[in-house]
C-alpha cells in the first residue's frame, strides 16, 4: 500500500513539474568583465512615405525664409549664426511613391535611398550652385520614424521613435517585455525595401544578437515575437487552472496519506 501511494505521489509530482513555466533569461551567455562589440549602427536611408523635417539656415535669415515652410521664427546661436527655429511644423515633406519631395523654389528632388546627411548635402549644394544661399546650413530629420511590435509581448502596438535610434531590446522593453509563451530564439525583424520584406531572425538568449543586422531597428520595421505554442483559448485556460488546482489538492492529499502511513 505504501509503495502504491508513493508511486501515485511521484507521478503527480512529475506531472506538476512538467506544466510549471520555465524561466526566461536574456543574454544568458553574457559574462561580466568582458567587452562585447555591437554591430555598427546602419545609416538610415530615406524611404517612401517618410515625412522629412528640413530646416535651412543662414547668417542672413531673409535668404533662408523662402526655403522654410511653416517657419516660426529665428534664433541666434552661440557662434553668431542666425538659424530658423522650426520648419514644416504641420507634417513635413512627404516622400512620394516615386521617392521625391517637392521643395520650395528648388522643385522636385529625389531623396529616396539617401541618408539624411546626404539629403541635407544635396539641398545645400543646390542652394549654393544656384546662388540662392552661399552659406546655407541644412538639417534633415525623419518625423514619422516608427516601428511595430507584435506577437508574444505584453503590449502589442506601434512605437514612435523621435530620436531615430532604437534597438531590438529597447523595443521589446517598451512593449512591456516578452510573455511566458514567447520563443526567445525566434524574434523576427521584418524589414521592407523595394523588393519586399525580408526576415531577420534573432536569438535573445545569446550575445550573438549584438551582431545581428536586426539589432538596430530602422523606420517601419516590424518586430514579431513567435510563440512557443499556439495560444490557448479562454475556455482552455480555465480548464488548465482547474486541472492545476485539482492536481495540487491531490498532491496534498497523497502527501498527507504518506505521512500518516509513515508514522503508523
Amino acid at each position: 500500500m505504501k509503495k502504491l501511494v508513493f508511486l501515485l505521489w511521484l507521478c503527480s509530482w512529475m506531472i506538476t513539474s512538467c506544466v510549471a513555466p520555465s524561466k526566461m533569461v536574456y543574454l544568458k551567455d553574457m559574462r561580466p568583465e568582458i567587452q562585447y562589440t555591437i554591430s555598427q549602427r546602419p545609416l538610415l536611408r530615406i524611404q517612401q512615405q517618410d515625412r522629412l523635417k528640413i530646416t535651412v539656415s543662414s547668417r542672413n535669415p531673409e535668404l533662408a525664409a523662402p526655403f522654410n515652410v511653416g517657419v516660426a521664427g529665428y534664433q541666434v546661436g552661440a557662434d553668431g549664426d542666425v538659424r530658423t527655429t522650426a520648419s514644416m511644423i504641420d507634417g513635413g515633406y512627404l516622400v512620394d511613391r516615386q521617392g521625391n519631395i517637392e521643395f520650395p523654389v528648388l522643385g522636385m528632388m529625389r531623396v529616396e535611398g539617401l541618408t539624411i546627411q546626404e539629403a541635407a548635402n544635396m539641398i545645400k549644394n543646390q542652394l549654393r550652385e544656384e546662388r540662392f544661399i552661399s552659406d546655407a546650413l541644412v538639417t534633415v530629420d525623419i518625423l514619422n520614424f516608427k516601428i511595430m511590435v507584435i506577437g508574444e509581448v505584453a503590449n502589442i502596438g506601434i512605437q514612435n521613435v523621435p530620436d531615430e535610434k532604437i534597438t531590438l531590446l529597447e523595443a521589446i522593453t517598451r512593449a512591456g517585455g516578452l510573455t511566458t509563451n514567447a520563443s526567445m530564439d525566434e524574434v523576427v525583424v521584418m524589414r521592407e525595401d523595394r523588393r519586399g520584406y525580408r526576415m531577420l531572425v534573432n536569438d535573445l538568449r545569446t550575445v550573438a544578437v549584438f551582431d545581428s543586422p536586426g539589432f538596430y531597428l530602422q523606420q517601419n520595421d516590424i518586430v514579431y515575437v513567435k510563440p512557443k505554442a499556439a495560444r490557448v483559448s479562454e475556455r482552455e485556460s480555465r480548464s488548465w487552472q482547474w486541472y492545476n488546482t485539482v492536481l495540487g489538492l491531490g498532491n496534498t492529499v497523497i502527501s498527507v496519506i504518506l505521512l500518516l502511513n509513515y508514522y503508523k
